[in-house]
């Protein structure tokens, strides 16, 4: 059997014997299209396997309803809890959302971007890669008059917003506890600092050390990537020496599950030999044999706070290169992992 190809709108007003201009109307949900003619154009539609050319659309209307969302990966499940409340939005008011991931990659990152203004996107939301330093393709974004939404990690990009969390006052708060806990000598897993979300809970980390008069131990300080490898070789590098820490605070979750196993390795228990306190409340944090202490981002709230920037600008509603910056609480969740002094 032969596969359907897919009709035009002439092919439609030829099988009705109504006029493009109807057909188009109709297509477009115009209320000027009585609800009868209006049925019949969709069925035929239906029937021809019509699918709107949406760069076509949107050189007529100036809208694509189409918006793009590039984020660094999208296996980590605050990204993919980002997206998932940007398109539950949206999708509201008829957006599709169309999604890359650059792996952290600036060349992919700027790839990504042209893509999307080529295919004409509404807007698009962008959780930076660590290794962009250049805005020319941001640039490119808003001199094409397109609204440009950063979230989590943001850049200083004039013109553009943002909805991130209080990186500074989630990083406080989980150190706080681990000092309440009985921790003297925290170590730190510190992400890349390029990332302004990382210095930033590294400010917060030693605001809390200083606010309880503990000092900063550099030999517990270890940068690491965000995966399960970075933690592994994190533990083993603070773990070296005679003087030992006796917690850790992680700005990611995953670096977590790597020091474990190094933990596990060594024999030690958590958290009566170490405590432990995480950063992005990945959904494995709390199914460990034991449960990992963590900040929440609020995706669910980041994604909706966003959307909703994206359609005050498209409605026209606040300017287009207004400059909307949005910082959501954040939530500490205490577990097993770092309540040592359970009282």
């Amino acid at each position: 059997m032969k596969t359907k190809k897919n009709s035009t709108i002439h092919d439609i007003s030829k099988k009705l014997n109504l006029s493009i201009a109807t057909v188009s109307r109709a297509l477009n949900n115009s209320s000027k299209v009585k609800p009868r003619t209006k049925a019949k154009i969709l069925a035929a539609a239906s029937e021809l396997n019509y699918q709107q050319n949406h760069v076509a659309l949107a050189l007529k209307s100036g809208q694509s309803k189409i918006v793009g969302v590039v984020v660094p990966f999208l296996n980590h499940n605050f990204f993919s809890s980002v997206i998932g409340s940007i398109e539950n939005t949206l999708s509201k008011e008829n957006y599709h959302v169309a999604i890359y991931q650059t792996h952290e990659s600036y060349e992919t990152e700027v790839k990504h971007i042209k893509a999307l203004l080529n295919a004409q996107v509404d807007g698009i939301f962008l959780s930076a890669s660590k290794e962009t330093k250049d805005y020319g393709h941001i640039n490119e974004v808003l001199e094409r008059n397109k609204p440009l939404i950063f979230f989590d990690r943001k850049l200083n990009v004039p013109g553009t917003s943002s909805v991130v969390i209080d990186d500074f006052k989630a990083a406080y708060e989980a150190t706080t506890h681990l000092i309440k806990q009985g921790a003297k000598k925290i170590a730190h897993f510190a992400g890349d600092f390029q990332l302004e979300i990382y210095q930033n809970r590294f400010n917060g980390f030693i605001e809390a050390l200083k606010d309880n008069h503990l000092d900063f131990d550099k030999r517990f300080f270890y940068r690491t990537d965000q995966n399960v490898e970075g933690g592994i070789k994190g533990m083993k590098s603070i773990w070296q020496y005679k003087d030992k820490p006796d917690a850790i605070f992680s700005s990611n979750d995953f670096a977590v599950g790597g020091a474990i196993q190094v933990i596990r390795e060594y024999g030690l228990s958590i958290p009566k030999d170490l405590l432990i306190a995480g950063f992005s409340n990945e959904p494995f944090t709390q199914f460990m044999e034991t449960p990992i202490s963590t900040v929440d981002q609020a995706p669910l709230k980041m994604g909706e706070t966003a959307a909703e920037i994206f359609l005050k600008k498209i409605r026209k509603e606040e300017n287009l290169t207004k400059e909307n910056s949005i910082i959501l609480n954040p939530t500490f969740f205490p577990r097993a992992s770092s309540l040592k002094n359970r009282s």
